[in-house]
């Protein structure tokens, strides 16, 4: 690559500038105070978040969400200009695009620091660069702006629980940069079919007509892959170059900053992840995974959905509305 890039592989990953259960004694006890938030109530009126004695629980889990939206909806316009601004901007590098511009969530910087300018990263960025701006004409999946979805959607402070896929969907349309979650419009995968048919089973939740995940993002849900990009029909093509090391690191960082949060691991490859966790500290879910290969072996009936909304409740904390 041309020494005229060097500065963009050194600034490749930096960001914009700008077991033993511990009861929780707040529902909000993980997530950040905001003194002036308003919104307005089912009823119609303005509520603020203040006014706690004039709010029910249901509506103050609506403003939380509202709010994860809200948030989740400014960085990815964040994210999407970026795209847009560097798009073939040097000559050369196709429509390449500094990553580290696109982990925009300042709770995650905040709780990885340096975490992207370690030589893993580095090398994975270039690995990433020559993959995005060779011109081969190969796409890369998610788009680039959706790269980091699952932290620009669930800010760290607000993660309650976190379900572990492997790597994106290969297919065109499908990945969205949350796990096991496909856009409206897109046909549900085998795997997110099953997913919807446990939860029906499991809580009476209605099958939807689509698979995004989003909702469950904005309440807390971190829908994080271990492996974040993937060449188009070539599943794991993106494996073992460098993104587990960077997931590993947010899963350490959530066991070691946070307490109480719920881990769903399905499948032998979300399971190794255990020597992750501390599960003193935190509730560990297993199930096998949701695949047409192996859903009758144990995912069927393994009832996680109730189970973590009832460990959220005995937290003190809102459960999850699980109904797309």
């Amino acid at each position: 690559m041309a020494s005229g890039s060097s500065r963009a592989l050194t600034d490749f990953f930096k960001p914009a500038a700008g077991a033993k259960r511990i009861k929780l004694s707040s529902s909000s006890a993980d997530l950040p105070v905001y003194k002036s938030v308003s919104t307005h109530c089912e009823y119609g009126h303005q509520c603020s978040a203040d006014d706690t004695g004039s709010i029910n629980p249901h509506q103050k889990a609506r403003m939380e969400s509202n709010r994860l939206r809200a948030k989740a909806k400014r960085n990815l316009k964040i994210c999407s200009e970026g795209v847009y601004k560097n798009k073939g901007k040097s000559e050369g590098e196709g429509d390449c695009v500094k990553l580290g511009d696109l982990l925009v969530e300042e709770t995650w910087l905040e709780a990885l620091p340096g975490e992207l300018q370690k030589p893993y990263a580095l090398n994975l960025c270039r690995f990433l660069q020559t993959e995005m701006c060779s011109g081969t004409g190969l796409p890369i999946y998610p788009p680039p702006h959706l790269i980091f979805n699952a932290l620009n959607s669930t800010p760290f402070d607000a993660v309650k629980a976190v379900i572990l896929g492997q790597d994106p969907y290969h297919g065109p349309g499908q990945a969205m940069g949350l796990s096991f979650s496909v856009p409206e419009g897109v046909k549900l995968p085998s795997s997110l079919l099953n997913i919807f048919k446990e939860l029906h089973q499991d809580l009476g939740c209605s099958i939807p007509s689509h698979g995004n995940l989003q909702k469950w993002a904005f309440q807390g849900v971190l829908l994080l892959n271990a492996v974040l990009t993937v060449r188009k029909h070539e599943a794991n093509s993106h494996a073992k170059k460098g993104w587990e090391n960077f997931t590993d690191a947010v899963i350490k960082t959530i066991s070691q900053k946070k307490q109480g949060v719920i881990f769903l691991l399905w499948g032998n490859s979300a399971q190794v992840k255990l020597r992750l966790i501390d599960d003193t500290k935190h509730h560990i879910l297993k199930a096998a995974h949701p695949s047409g290969l192996s859903a009758n072996r144990g995912f069927f009936g393994c009832r996680h959905f109730s189970r973590t909304n009832q460990i959220l409740e005995q937290m003190g904390i809102t459960p999850i509305d699980w109904q797309l």
